[in-house]
C-alpha cells in the first residue's frame, strides 16, 4: 500500500481526520487512501500510481453517487442533485485535473474544501473518479490500389477503466451507530452470499469491517472489509459473496461484529449472535 502523504492546507487551520485505507486498483492504477474524511478546511492527498509498463494517463473529475438499500451506487444526474449534494461538488477542490503517470512513478493529487459561509451541519459527499483516457487509434495504412477493398463493418472495443472513492466533509458535532439485524446464506445470479440487514442511525455515515465468527472455533470464518451505510439511507442489505463450501459452514450459531476500520482503532460498532439458515 502506498504511504498516506503529508496534508496541506487550503484556509484557515483546522482539524483534518484521513484515515490510510489500502489501495483500490483498477486496470493498472493504484489509489490510496480508498476513502477521504476532512474535518473542517484542511486538505489532504491521494496517491496514484501506475503499476503497468506503459504511461497513462487519467481524467480526474468528481461525481454524485447514492448508495440504494441494496448496497449499490447509483450515479445521479446534475439535475436531480439535492442543495446538499450540490454543496459538495461545489466545496470540495482538488488539483490537477488530469495526470500522465510514468510506471511506478507515484502522482500527488491534492484534496480540499473551501466551506461557504453558513454552511449548515452534516455531512456531504461527492466521489473522486479517476478515469483511464484511451490512446489515440493509429492512423489506418494507406489502401493498398492492387488489393480489392475490404467489405463488412470492423469494431474495435478498448475497455476504460474508473476507480472512484468517496471524498466526505463533515461540518459540526456529528455522530452515527449501527444495528446488525436478521442474517441468512442467499443465492446471487454470482453464487451464494452471506447476507444481513445494516441498520444506521444518526446524522453522518458509517464505515467498518465485518467479522463473522463461529463459537469455540477461534479463527474468524469471514472478514469483509469497508462496509458502508452513507447518510441518505437509514438501512441496507449487506450481500458478501462466499463459495459454496464456506457458504455451507456460514450456516447455523454464528456471531458478527462490525467494528470501525483498524486504522482508526478498531472499536466495536454493533455485534450480534444469530442462527443463519
Amino acid at each position: 500500500m502506498l504511504r498516506f502523504m503529508k496534508a496541506f492546507g487550503l484556509l484557515s487551520a483546522a482539524a483534518l481526520c484521513v484515515a490510510a485505507f489500502p489501495a483500490q486498483a483498477a486496470g493498472d492504477l493504484l489509489v490510496a487512501p480508498t476513502r477521504v474524511i476532512l474535518d473542517g478546511s484542511r486538505g489532504t492527498e491521494v496517491v496514484l500510481n501506475n503499476v503497468g509498463a506503459e504511461p497513462a494517463t487519467y481524467r480526474i473529475s468528481l461525481e454524485i453517487k447514492r448508495m440504494t438499500p441494496e448496497g449499490g451506487l447509483e450515479e445521479i444526474d446534475e439535475a436531480k442533485m439535492t442543495p446538499a449534494e450540490r454543496a459538495a461538488l461545489d466545496m470540495i477542490a482538488f488539483s490537477p485535473r488530469r495526470v500522465t503517470l510514468p510506471p511506478n512513478q507515484p502522482q500527488v493529487i491534492r484534496v480540499g474544501v473551501r466551506l461557504p459561509e453558513g454552511l449548515a451541519p452534516g455531512e456531504y459527499r461527492a466521489h473522486m473518479l479517476f478515469r483511464a483516457v484511451p490512446d489515440a487509434a493509429p492512423a489506418p495504412a494507406a489502401a493498398d490500389p492492387s488489393k480489392p477493398a475490404p467489405t463488412g463493418v470492423s469494431i474495435a472495443l478498448t475497455p476504460i477503466y474508473g476507480i472512484t472513492i468517496p471524498i466526505i466533509v463533515r461540518v459540526g458535532d456529528l455522530g452515527a451507530s449501527a444495528t446488525i439485524g436478521n442474517a441468512w446464506v442467499g443465492e446471487t445470479k454470482d453464487g451464494p452470499a452471506f447476507e444481513f440487514d445494516l441498520t444506521r442511525t444518526g446524522n453522518r455515515s458509517v464505515y467498518g469491517d465485518i467479522e463473522v465468527t463461529r463459537p469455540g472455533r477461534p479463527e474468524p470464518l469471514l472478514l469483509a472489509r469497508g462496509i458502508a451505510v452513507y447518510p441518505e439511507i437509514g438501512a441496507r442489505k449487506v450481500s458478501l459473496r462466499v463459495p459454496p463450501e464456506l457458504a455451507a459452514q456460514l450456516k447455523g450459531p454464528v456471531q458478527i461484529r462490525y467494528t470501525e476500520d483498524r486504522e482508526v482503532g478498531g472499536a466495536t460498532i454493533d455485534q450480534a449472535d444469530r442462527v443463519v439458515k
